[in-house]
């Protein structure tokens, strides 16, 4: 005779289907007391009542079942605690991208309907300081944050005088294929020594349309948008990488929405 509750009682006391139990039976997340080898019927002991209201409220925490594994095993405090601060982290981290996406959405809704001012502009080629890679596009942000710092304390380590503000040239293959060649660079007209990835660089010259865009890069593909658009209406597009001037970059601002950044689309000028 079984003094345990039955899987319908078990569900009743814990909000579980009795489809979710027989889930976390089946992936060893939480194993009755007792399962009849010849009827396979499942029993549970009240003691298991504490276990999964546990598992209920870090599963409607988006947990996953392997993480809330660790959490019921883990064998002191310190690391369960560990173990829910890092699944917290995460989602505090979701809810800003959450918050960010819906900020972009309000931004797009209320734009100017006429968008960026657009103008055309010759860029001469340029002596310039570099680091030049070879990324994946999910790693980009990372990649070029990381080296408009080091190109940054370069040229502040060692006293130099640009020529210019800060750039970037980005392969077409970047956003076509997620994978392409990307530059970040200082305009310097002089001599200097190759040090780890920074070295001497001669950025292109191009004919460019430009506009301007003002404020956080997560917005900066409407730009980009502009840009590509009217290219393409007035059939001046060209291939060649893209390439954005950092007039007001991270590294002089204390907010997102003060940064100005030059967005330069490639075209073709008849008169040029």
């Amino acid at each position: 005779m079984h003094t345990g509750m039955t899987v319908g009682e078990f569900s009743r006391a814990t909000h579980l289907s009795v489809k979710t139990l027989r889930h976390y039976h089946d992936v060893a997340l939480l194993t009755p007391a007792d399962v009849d080898p010849v009827t396979g019927y499942r029993h549970y002991s009240p003691d298991q009542v504490p276990t999964a209201q546990v598992i209920v409220r870090l599963r409607n925490l988006d947990m996953p079942v392997a993480d809330v594994k660790a959490v019921l095993a883990a064998e002191d405090v310190s690391t369960r605690n560990q173990l829910i601060a890092a699944h917290l982290a995460r989602l505090e981290n979701r809810l800003a991208q959450a918050q960010s996406a819906v900020e972009s959405l309000r931004d797009l809704l209320a734009r100017p309907v006429h968008g960026s001012t657009i103008e055309y502009r010759t860029v001469r080629e340029q002596a310039a300081i570099g680091i030049r890679e070879v990324v994946d596009r999910q790693d980009l942000a990372g990649w070029w944050q990381g080296a408009l710092g080091e190109l940054h304390g370069f040229t502040t380590a060692r006293g130099l005088r640009t020529t210019g503000p800060m750039g970037g040239l980005f392969a077409n293959e970047l956003l076509e294929d997620e994978h392409g060649e990307a530059l970040v660079f200082i305009p310097f007209d002089g001599e200097v020594r190759s040090v780890g990835r920074i070295g001497a660089v001669v950025v292109p010259g191009a004919e460019l349309a430009v506009a301007v865009h003002r404020g956080t890069l997560q917005t900066i593909d409407l730009t980009y948008g502009d840009l590509g658009t009217h290219a393409a209406r007035h059939e001046i597009s060209v291939d060649g990488p893209l390439r954005e001037f950092y007039l007001r970059s991270p590294l002089d601002v204390t907010s997102e929405d003060e940064l100005v950044t030059e967005v330069g689309w490639p075209i073709f000028r008849a008169s040029s």
